[in-house]
């Protein structure tokens, strides 16, 4: 018996079993790479100081104004372009100050807009150190090579008024879903030039900086 294609049922049955040879002769972990990709953060993920980064898709909304919402990737350029709002740079920028922003260009075309913008993917999220508690101004920063615990608590302004800054610990998420918690003592980093505790930090860490007791 031949099918519409020529091919008899013998070869057809010989291709698939070279094929079936072949992925069995690839390396487990090569065989989970063609399968699975990792799968990116969800919006609803997403806190209200999360910094955009590049590969994000972001949810842009002009209310009342339909046509000027879209849905846009951000571009390895860290910019993004919208209807009457081009190449307006997103990374390194919250949803709220991109929104804030892009108010004051559409402002020039339109009355009072109003925008809205919702980070719909987040691939960037595991990239980013989040600094809480007592310290100037807590903030998710992005993560770069080399990126230390005094990098971070600089980018956050420093301490706060209250902080007690040798409680502070480092909280890290390990490859087995557990955490660790690391102490830092931040007063003596910064007080008295303990770079003992200038630790390198790593994407995804969470540097927590408790108040004062009194």
């Amino acid at each position: 018996m031949k099918f519409a294609n020529g091919l008899t049922p013998k070869w057809i049955a010989a291709g698939a079993f070279i094929a079936l040879a072949a992925l069995g002769s690839m390396p487990a972990g090569s065989q989970r790479a063609e399968l699975q990709e990792p799968a990116p953060v969800s919006g609803a993920d997403v806190t209200h100081d999360y910094v955009i980064g590049p590969g994000d898709t972001l949810q842009i909304f002009v209310w009342r104004n339909d046509e000027l919402s879209a849905t846009v990737p951000v571009r390895p350029d860290g910019k993004i372009s919208t209807p009457l709002v081009e190449d307006v740079v997103a990374v390194g920028k919250t949803p709220s100050e991109l929104a804030r922003e892009m108010e004051a260009i559409l402002a020039e075309f339109i009355r009072t807009p109003k925008v809205n913008v919702i980070v719909a993917t987040a691939l960037s999220a595991s990239s980013q150190v989040r600094v809480v508690g007592q310290a100037v101004d807590p903030r998710a920063i992005p993560y770069r090579d080399g990126l230390t615990v005094l990098d971070v608590v600089i980018d956050a302004g420093g301490l706060g008024e209250f902080a007690a800054g040798n409680r502070a610990k480092l909280v890290r998420k390990n490859s087995d879903g557990t955490h660790e918690n690391i102490k830092v003592r931040l007063e003596d980093l910064l007080e008295d030039g303990d770079m003992s505790q200038n630790l390198d930090v790593q994407p995804g860490d969470v540097l927590i900086i408790p108040e004062s007791r009194f």
